[in-house]
């Protein structure tokens, strides 16, 4: 079974025509395209405006059977909302990821740990340094590579990467897909289709299927 899924940040971006996708591809056909090609994407929008549980089905519908959805989730007090409506993509849901801007608050941690759900694959993004070291159990946290979690989330913001650079975070990596963990990788959107080739050069190192 695939654990290393590896895809970029969003993937409706008419700048990558027609670098990655082919000149004239209509914007309704960017996801299906993309989900040929690498085998994971990171919902942005969804933690901006919840879209409706029609556009998830869509979304699941548009890509191949073993394609994930990373999905950000808006404002914690909609959690309930969100876990519902976002099992509309089935078996694609892959993690969700929670943004916390605040600084530390071991209440507010327990608090929202204890409300979610057990079924869901959750990731913590902590933007804010007093959250180092942090226990959030079974959650993982973004970009750290130990902890309870059944899988990591990766987040690779400062391109561009050449191919050491890519090699170095594939060697990183190499040992938690040698013990099983499930691994997503996502790289930052550019005007250029540049994390689209990232993403699928990670793939071929990290061995991982499209």
């Amino acid at each position: 079974m695939n654990q290393v899924y590896v895809g970029t940040s969003g993937f409706s971006y008419p700048t990558w025509k027609p670098g990655f996708y082919p000149a004239g591809t209509p914007p309704r056909e960017f996801l299906r395209f993309y989900a040929e090609r690498l085998n994971s994407v990171e919902l942005n929008t969804t933690g901006y405006r919840l879209p409706e549980e029609e556009r998830f089905r869509h979304w699941a519908e548009e890509t191949p059977d073993g394609f994930r959805f990373a999905v950000k989730m808006p404002h914690p007090n909609r959690l309930g909302a969100f876990s519902e409506r976002v099992r509309a993509l089935g078996e694609k849901l892959g993690p969700v990821r929670i943004v916390v801007q605040q600084a530390r608050d071991e209440a507010f941690l327990t608090r929202l740990l204890d409300s979610l759900d057990p079924e869901l694959q959750w990731a913590f993004d902590f933007r804010n340094e007093s959250w180092a070291g942090a226990e959030t159990g079974r959650a993982a946290v973004v970009n750290a590579l130990d902890g309870d979690a059944p899988f990591r989330y990766v987040r690779l913001r400062e391109p561009p990467y050449d191919e050491d650079a890519l090699a170095g975070w594939a060697e990183r990596l190499r040992p938690l897909v040698d013990q099983g963990t499930r691994l997503y990788i996502y790289f930052k959107h550019e005007n250029e289709p540049l994390a689209p080739a990232y993403a699928a050069r990670m793939l071929e190192l990290l061995g991982g299927a499209q």
